[in-house]
This record gives structure tokens, C-alpha cells and sequence, in this order.
């Protein structure tokens, strides 16, 4: 231990001493570790927010080389350079067609805040609101997919279906056996199916041959095969769920085509089910949503459907025009093609509109620190805000990271209501003052921000709004209501674990 006293005269003398009992691999391996550090000191924050760059850092200075390889896989929300750019290009040509199109159909007359809203949603999307009429509202699991078999059974020209997750099950399978028939009445029927989202679930790998088999057309959506030199990041998901027939009605909400209970032993024997809701809707906002559908459908098949040419789209506005009930509508899509996510800053604004009432269904809450300084300064300014969450999550990192925020939420005085278990709360809405609603696949946590695309809309007054507001009653009859002190006396071990998983919310 001498060579730790000994007088040292220069940079040169520190780094032979410290570097004289190591060998060369250990030298070029601490070397490394600081050099991957520093490096990511001044790369990492750069167009990301500080919370999500500080966890991205907290990983990589714990465990150096696994957490930079982490990062590399998934540290970035921008999907690869096609999907950009397919992206980008369909968000040019709606804004080219939809030019003379205005922000809202003539002759609507809107409050400044919701006229404010929709300016918001245009420019960060393209798309304009327009008229629409409420068909049903399905709130309950096996009679949306009921509707939606109706739907494709009256459909004459075509079928667009995009879900996330599908499951040939005997709940799903009167809505396949319908696509069957369709197709052999002539009817085109495209299909889309998330390929992570679904593959863990029994018959995934039969799924495709027997969508062949019946003659549909279909696609996985962000296909994770590297085999086949299809490789991307394994955490970016397709989370839309949508179905468009015959470019007159269209079906949009929480539910994906799969069993209540996602057919998971642990579930049935444990009696636990999702809770969903869809909207069905007819009108020209259903050209929208298939708008939607159309960029995706070419993103993974390179087939160009002609929806977004300025004669097709103006031809199925005044097709649906004798179908609008004069309610206004706006479809907001969100995802990695988006930079500016335009779901969270439409959760954010309308938290920051709210004057009365704002009421939050979102299974996974997880807030950014715009959307909980949103939704928190609503309390301090009166506003009564109402969360509705499950009881019991059905992930359990999630969950954890989910309930850190429950005490910052009970101090500024957010009503938090627990759907009681074993039912999951999967429906995602928002309310504000029974002016404003959004409904859609987008949950309210850092992946559905940033990492999926997802599919939103958005209403005024009308009976959509009317609806949900009675949904929402609804699942407050049904909850039990969390208070601050039933909260602080929970278990010290708990609030440690809620805490380490809160650590992780910025990535997930």
C-alpha cells in the first residue's frame, strides 16, 4: 500500500500509480464505463423531458453497459425513418384537402374553449372537426362485439378492422365468422393487428393462417421479425382500436377483440374481466377515422387505399352529410409519428379548461409533470376532479408506479375511486364540465404519450357527451372511494415499492 503515499509529480506519475496493479482489460474496461457516463451526461437529456432523462441516467450509472444497451433499444419514441416519413407525407396531404376544409363545419357555433381546443387539435393533427351522429354507445363487453358482428354482416362495399390485440376465442369468434361471410358476399375485409400485442395470447400463431383461410386481408402491425430483417423497437405498440364499414359507420373506444378475461388461467380463476366501452358513430367523422386507418394500412402493406386523395375525401363528406346529427366531432391520432403528442397536450388543456367538473377514467394513470400540475392546479382553483381507477391493476409494475401518485393527488384534493376488483377498469375517457369529452384507446401514462399510437375523439355537447356523463355515473356507484388517511396508513414496505416503481414510470 506504500504507492498510496508516495509523492506524485505529475498527471503521468497519478495514472501509472493507479493503473500499475490492473491489467490492460480492467484499464480499458474503467476507461469505458466513465467514457459511456460522460458521454451520456450530454446526450441523453437532449429533446427529452428532464424526468424521463434523469431515469434513462439513473439506469445507465447503475448498471453501465446494460443500461446504454437498454437506451439504444428503446431509449428513443421516434419509430425508424419509413414510418416517419410516411407519417409526415400523410399529415401533408390532409392538410392540402382538408385547406379549404374550416376548423369546424359552417353554421357550428362553439364555446371559445372548446373552439380553442379544436385549433389545438388541427394543428397539431390536420384533421378538422366535423359533424357526426352517435349511434350507441357499448358499454358492455359482449354486446360491443355483438354490435360491431351486426355492423360487418349489413356491410356492401367494405371492412376496415384495426385492433390491437385479437384472439379467435368463443367470444371473438361470431366477429371473425362475420368477417368470413362478408368476404364471401365480395366485400373487401382489411384486417390489422398489433404483433407483440397479441402474440401472447393462445392461437396467435394460427391467427393469420386462419384470416387466409377465410379470405381477409390482413397485416401485424409493427412486426417484430428480425428473421425476416423486420426488426424494430420491441416497445412501440399499435394500441388503435377501430373498425370502419362501409366508410358510413365506424366503431371506436377502449376494447380490444379478445375474451373479457384475455384468457388467462389466473384470470378465470379469479373471476377477473375487463371493463370497456366503444362508440359507434355515423357521419362524416367516420371518413376520419378510416383516414386513420388508411396510413396505417399502407405503412404495413405499401397498398395506397385512395382515401386521402382530395376528390375521395370530398366525395365521402357529402356522402355522409345526410347522416350528420349536427354534433361535432374531431379525431385526434398520436404516436411515435407525431413529435409534438398531441394526446397529452389535449389532456393537459382540457385539465386547464375545466372550471366546474373534470372527471378521469384511465386504467393506467400515470401522469407526465404538465398533466399533474394540470390536473392538481384544477383543484386548487375549485374545480371538483374525480380519478377512476381499479382497484387492483392487472400489471403489477404499473400498478405500483401508478399508486406513487395517489398521495400528491388526495393532497390537492383529486376524488380517487376504486372499481372494485376483480374487474379491470379498462375504459379511457375524459369529462370537463359537460362541455368537452374524449374517448378513445389512449390511456393517460407515459406510453400512451410517446411509445403508442393511439386514436382519440373528441366531442362538444351532444349525446355522446350525454353518455358517457351517464357511464361515468355509473362506475361511481360501483366504487369505493379512497381517502388520504386510508392512504397514509398503508404499510411502509408499500409506500417503498410504489416509490422504486415511480422511478420507472418515465420509462414505460
Amino acid at each position: 500500500m506504500e504507492w498510496l503515499y508516495a509523492p506524485l509529480q505529475s498527471v503521468n506519475d497519478i495514472l501509472f500509480v493507479a493503473t500499475d496493479n490492473l491489467e490492460w482489460w480492467q484499464v480499458v474496461l474503467v476507461l469505458a464505463d466513465y467514457s459511456l457516463k460522460i458521454a451520456a451526461l450530454g446526450w441523453v437529456p437532449a429533446d427529452r423531458r428532464p424526468s424521463s432523462a434523469m431515469a434513462w441516467l439513473l439506469a445507465i450509472f447503475l448498471v453501465p453497459f446494460v443500461g446504454i444497451a437498454l437506451f439504444f433499444l428503446m431509449g428513443s419514441p421516434y419509430v425508424n425513418r419509413r414510418r416517419h416519413r410516411i407519417q409526415n407525407r400523410a399529415n401533408e396531404q390532409l392538410r392540402e384537402l382538408g385547406q379549404d376544409e374550416p376548423d369546424i363545419p359552417d353554421g357550428t357555433e362553439l364555446t371559445d374553449e372548446l373552439l380553442s381546443l379544436v385549433h389545438l387539435n388541427r394543428e397539431l393533427t390536420s384533421l378538422p372537426a366535423l359533424d357526426g351522429s352517435l349511434l350507441a354507445l357499448h358499454p358492455n363487453y359482449e354486446q360491443s362485439i355483438a354490435a360491431m358482428t351486426r355492423a360487418v354482416d349489413e356491410a356492401k362495399i367494405y371492412v376496415n378492422v384495426e385492433i390491437y390485440i385479437m384472439a379467435w376465442d368463443s367470444t371473438t369468434a361470431p366477429f371473425f365468422e362475420a368477417l368470413g361471410r362478408a368476404v364471401d358476399r365480395g366485400v373487401p375485409v382489411r384486417l390489422l393487428y398489433d404483433h407483440v400485442g397479441s402474440m401472447k395470447y393462445p392461437g396467435h400463431r394460427k391467427l393469420g393462417k386462419r384470416f387466409t383461410k377465410l379470405g381477409i386481408r390482413w397485416h401485424l402491425m409493427l412486426p417484430l421479425q428480425p428473421l425476416r430483417w423486420r426488426f424494430r423497437r420491441p416497445d412501440l405498440r399499435n394500441h388503435r382500436k377501430l373498425l370502419v364499414v362501409d366508410g358510413r359507420k365506424a366503431f371506436v373506444g377502449s376494447q380490444n377483440m379478445i375474451d373479457s378475461s384475455y384468457l388467462k388461467k389466473s384470470n378465470l380463476k379469479a373471476g377477473r374481466h375487463w371493463v370497456d366501452v366503444m362508440a359507434e358513430v355515423t357521419g362524416p367523422i367516420v371518413n376520419t377515422i378510416n383516414s386513420v386507418f388508411a396510413v396505417d394500412w399502407y405503412t404495413e402493406s405499401n397498398e395506397e387505399l385512395g382515401l386521402l386523395a382530395p376528390t375521395k375525401f370530398k366525395q365521402q363528406l357529402s356522402d355522409n352529410a345526410q347522416d350528420t346529427g349536427r354534433e361535432i366531432m374531431q379525431v385526434i391520432p398520436s404516436g411515435p409519428g407525431f413529435t409534438t403528442e398531441p394526446n397529452l397536450r389535449l389532456f393537459t388543456s382540457i385539465a386547464h379548461h375545466s372550471k366546474q367538473k373534470l372527471q378521469l377514467i384511465s386504467p393506467y394513470f400515470i401522469p407526465d409533470e404538465s398533466l399533474l400540475e394540470a390536473i392538481t392546479t384544477a383543484c386548487y382553483r375549485g374545480v371538483t376532479v374525480e380519478l377512476y381507477v381499479s382497484e387492483k391493476a392487472d400489471q403489477f409494475l404499473v400498478g405500483r408506479a401508478q399508486a406513487s401518485y395517489y398521495r400528491e393527488l388526495l393532497k390537492a384534493g383529486v376524488e380517487i375511486y376504486l372499481y372494485p376488483a376483480p374487474a379491470v377498469l379498462h375504459a379511457k375517457f375524459m369529462i370537463a364540465d359537460a362541455e368537452v369529452a374524449v374517448m378513445g384507446s389512449s390511456n393517460m401514462d407515459m406510453r400512451s404519450f410517446g411509445l403508442n399510437y393511439e386514436i382519440s375523439l373528441m366531442t362538444g355537447e351532444g349525446e355522446l357527451m350525454v353518455q358517457l356523463k351517464e357511464l361515468a355515473e355509473s362506475y361511481r356507484e360501483k366504487c369505493k372511494k379512497l381517502t388520504l388517511k386510508q392512504w397514509r396508513e398503508r404499510p411502509w414496505y408499500s409506500r417503498y415499492v410504489d416509490n422504486v416503481a415511480r422511478l420507472t414510470s418515465s420509462l414505460q
